[in-house]
């Protein structure tokens, strides 16, 4: 199980593997830039030297990065797409010099041009940034969303929409959160509604597709559309849906990483983390 969490990049981007070594993880999200801005100053090869040093103990793909979250490719703003699509550019360029695989982004908001238009808007963008990048083999992970507003994502069939309009895809993916999953509609509390939502993701994109995990529990109740993460077994989701992903075996080789809230001893990733390694030894 190659588990992990989001670390912070503060001091350098090669501080976030190593605060993930310092409790345990083997797998790490981490932003390539800062998250709140739009500009970044450029990568030295001191800084890129150093990342690959601590990334060579990580199996390739379980070190994950995460898109600022001011990109939306999905604008019918011309002057918002052009920023939002340079600004992804920067971020793939990012990702190939680091030598990270997958960059997980939220597909963003047709800011009322509908869902249709958005879903052609994000693929078509995701096809020139390809074209820009040939030769980088990072990959588009698409974050599965809780719905709220105008945002695109909240169904498997909007993510296969995309997918399906992507050129490459050995570039695209999907990305699971189980929080956004929940407060858009998917239950994963039993074993029974467990099944159903896999089976359901199965059927429309395919396992091929899901790279990766986000685990966070719900402060807000099922099919709320609102995306509040909370800590393991502490929300609305609970303990049995965790139970059931941890003892999956078709997941095993995914990176699954906690976005929940947490202080700068880390002493809460690693209950969330010690709390999740337990539910694989609890008989069925």
């Amino acid at each position: 199980m190659n588990l992990g969490a989001h670390m912070s990049i503060a001091g350098g981007v090669h501080l976030a593997l190593q605060r993930g070594k310092s409790i345990n993880c083997n797998a790490v999200q981490l932003f390539v830039k800062s998250s709140n801005q739009w500009r970044a100053k450029a990568l030295s090869s001191e800084e890129i030297d150093l990342f690959h040093e601590e990334s060579a103990s990580f199996t390739p793909g379980f070190v994950i990065a995460h898109t600022s979250y001011l990109i939306n490719i999905a604008s019918p703003d011309p002057a918002l797409l052009k920023k939002s699509a340079d600004s992804l550019l920067v971020e793939l360029e990012r990702c190939a010099v680091l030598g990270i695989s997958h960059l997980v982004l939220h597909p963003g908001s047709h800011r009322g041009a509908g869902i249709d238009q958005g879903i052609v808007t994000i693929a078509a963008t995701m096809n020139r940034l390809y074209e820009k990048t040939a030769g980088n083999k990072t990959a588009i992970l698409l974050e599965i969303t809780a719905g709220q507003g105008n945002t695109i994502g909240s169904t498997l069939e909007e993510l296969a929409g995309i997918i399906d309009l992507v050129e490459d895809h050995s570039r695209v993916g999907v990305c699971f959160d189980t929080c956004h999953a929940f407060a858009a509609g998917y239950d994963i509390r039993t074993k029974k509604t467990y099944n159903a939502t896999f089976r359901a993701l199965d059927d429309i994109i395919g396992f091929d597709y899901l790279r990766a995990f986000h685990l966070n529990d719900s402060l807000k109740e099922f099919g709320s559309r609102r995306d509040r993460h909370a800590h393991i077994g502490k929300g609305e989701i609970g303990i049995g849906a965790f139970a059931n992903l941890m003892r999956d075996k078709r997941f095993l080789d995914r990176p699954m990483v906690l976005e929940t809230p947490k202080g700068p001893d880390l002493k809460e990733d690693v209950e969330n983390l010690a709390l999740l390694r337990s539910l694989r030894k609890v008989k069925k």
